[in-house]
């Protein structure tokens, strides 16, 4: 059912959220009966767990500090005077004060995934409007925290002084698990991962994520608070090390698939009896909410001193209910702080605003400028989004020895570069010195994402694991197709097989070695640095065959040279190189000689009786070779 379902949102260009939902209310009790809640609460609450562990690890205090003025000033007033205003009406319309609570709470919160989405994908994230929602989203990512410690208490049957008195409990042992989390993580978890990263092991580097998340989660459940809680600290404390990317990679397919197991949780609440009966207030209930949420927002906005232009469209980016709303309210469920009523009313309502999501964000700008009397013209210059910052750069896969040997020559010549390296003490080195070096498996797409695989000038691969590279490969043409890839090797075994898996140029240390000798003897020895250089380009071209054939004396060789003197009855007198190719058996023909004198082998060089020649294959085919040009067969 997933399968179908998320097969059909993607070519339908819907959230996948839709397809989750769809598929609680097909197996729910409603419906086919296949899944209760009881059975898949608990999976649907790890869902959450590494969601929040995910959120955690993005949440960057530098970054919060440089944003703090919008993150806290606009993410702030949009979160309260929102929410304030959507619970006030609630409560006018009859609803429990509690209840109103958790309906401004999630009509105030928008959804994070498919904003962020749909803005990177158009290439908004730097535009006014983008930052704008940026920052909103992020406060509202960190209003959930509070939120999920408030809304167990609004569940329970205390009221007046004793619920305030719950309530203030509930925020100091929040404030108490903060405290631990940040003494014991900032000291432990960083040498934890630096002992597990030296092992150079992927299960356990895995491992060590997942029981991170899932222990933080618990240890804040032991105290009465959200799994969830406990979760971000853990991401957040992770959040700065060297760690980030390659904890968020592990972590990611984990997060998605648990995340769909959460939404068809959602989905199995979904009461279409309900939804039936409030069919008339959901027609009217869903244009105001987006209207009403829009308007707010952008009102903000333009309060703070935003343009008209990035205003509006600011507000009609974040006009839907989030993926979160849908946390707060199936936690109001379980916790009987809302009825079910509200709750499917609320749900449906935030599915059919994020479904309208990505057209909304996709049309921000025109119905901006059709709002403000401008029409929809083409696009200015003050509309176009900046550079990347980091734009036609060299990707440097591995940062050992050949690594920085690379960097410091990049370096000097003013080449941006980005290095990915798996040696956890490398990497905080090199850190340390200001080297734009990351720690990460570069066979991971998202990781070479966060490195900029697809605005990298270059990409060079500078370790030797065969293995290893051929997978680097097919992740990098599969993030950028048109990248130049240089490789380097060992030796020249796998050279054809890298170049015909995506390789531009492959770089055999070994036989370079033996290259940079031989230019530095023949220059020693007078000859000019051109005719060195077209001599040794020339044997790159021929991709080194010249620096194979060795005479094989006692121990043999790969590739063997081999003296063939031609008798005057051999079948090859008489007839041009061209003739006798050797190429069937994979044998090459490198010299020749008349008499005492070597002669070019050409192909149109014809054979007389005497002559001999060079030639250059596997021994086993080196008599085959000889053969033919004796007898013909």
């Amino acid at each position: 059912m997933a399968i179908v379902a998320l097969l059909l949102c993607r070519r339908l260009a819907l959230p996948s959220i839709l397809g989750w939902l769809v598929i609680g209310v097909a197996a729910g009790p409603q419906w086919l009966a296949w899944l209760n809640n009881d059975q898949i609460h608990l999976v649907a609450e790890t869902g959450i767990v590494f969601l929040m562990f995910s959120l955690g690890l993005e949440f960057s205090l530098p970054r919060l500090w440089a944003m703090r003025s919008r993150v806290f000033g606009l993410g702030s007033l949009q979160v309260l005077v929102t929410g304030g205003l959507a619970a006030a009406v609630a409560f006018l319309l009859g609803i429990d004060l509690r209840a109103a609570i958790v309906v401004g709470a999630a009509i105030a919160l928008s959804s994070t995934a498919i904003v962020l989405k749909q803005l990177d994908e158009l290439g908004w994230l730097n535009r006014r409007h983008g930052e704008l929602s940026v920052s909103i989203l992020l406060f509202q990512d960190l209003a959930v925290i509070p939120l999920l410690i408030v809304i167990p208490m609004l569940g329970s049957d205390t009221q007046g002084a004793a619920l305030l008195w719950e309530l203030t409990l509930a925020v100091l042992k929040g404030g108490a698990v903060f405290a631990l989390l940040l003494w014991a993580g900032g000291y432990l978890l960083p040498r934890l991962f630096d002992q597990v990263a030296t092992s150079r092991s992927e299960e356990l580097f895995l491992l060590t994520t997942l029981v991170v998340a899932l222990a933080t989660g618990y240890l804040t459940l032991a105290v009465g608070l959200s799994m969830a809680l406990g979760a971000f600290l853990a991401g957040m404390l992770l959040g700065e090390s060297q760690y980030r990317q390659q904890l968020e990679a592990d972590i990611r397919p984990f997060r998605d698939l648990l995340m769909g197991v959460f939404f068809v949780s959602v989905g199995m609440r979904l009461d279409f009896a309900t939804v039936a009966e409030f069919g008339g207030l959901l027609l009217l209930l869903l244009p105001a909410l987006l209207l009403f949420k829009a308007a707010v927002i952008a009102a903000l906005a333009k309060a703070t001193g935003e343009k008209s232009k990035d205003a509006i469209a600011t507000g009609l980016c974040l006009a839907q209910i989030g993926e979160f709303s849908f946390i707060l309210i199936g936690m109001a469920l379980q916790w009987q702080v809302i009825d079910s009523d509200i709750g499917n009313v609320l749900v449906v309502s935030g599915v059919i605003s994020m479904c309208l999501t990505p057209a909304l964000v996709n049309n921000s700008i025109v119905l901006a400028k059709r709002l403000l009397g401008g029409g929809a013209r083409g696009t200015n210059v003050d509309q176009l989004a900046p550079p990347l910052p980091l734009q036609d750069h060299v990707l440097l896969l591995g940062y050992g020895r050949v690594g920085q040997t690379i960097a410091r020559f990049l370096r000097n010549d003013g080449t941006a570069f980005v290095a990915l390296d798996l040696d956890p003490v490398r990497v905080r080195e090199a850190q340390a010195g200001g080297e734009p070096i990351h720690f990460g498996d570069a066979r991971r797409s998202d990781i070479l994402r966060h490195a900029g695989i697809g605005d990298a000038k270059m990409v060079v691969i500078t370790f030797d694991n065969r293995r290893t590279v051929f997978n680097l490969l097919d992740c990098i043409k599969q993030e950028n197709p048109t990248v130049p890839i240089i490789v380097r090797t060992r030796d020249d075994t796998t050279l054809e097989a890298l170049e015909s898996a995506g390789a531009d140029q492959v770089i055999p240390e070994s036989l370079e070695g033996s290259l940079m000798m031989v230019s530095q003897v023949l220059y020693r020895l007078g000859v000019p640095l051109p005719n060195i250089l077209k001599r040794l380009e020339r044997v790159r071209r021929r991709h080194y065959r010249t620096l194979h054939g060795f005479y094989a004396g006692e121990q043999g060789n790969r590739e063997n040279l081999h003296w063939v003197k031609l008798p005057a009855k051999a079948w090859a007198v008489g007839k041009s190189l061209k003739q006798v190719s050797l190429d069937h058996w994979q044998v090459s023909i490198e010299g020749a000689k008349r008499g005492d004198r070597r002669i070019s082998a050409t192909p149109e060089l014809c054979l007389k009786p005497g002559d001999m020649l060079l030639l250059q294959g596997a021994s086993s085919k080196l008599e085959r070779a000889e053969r033919r040009l004796l007898d013909g067969f």
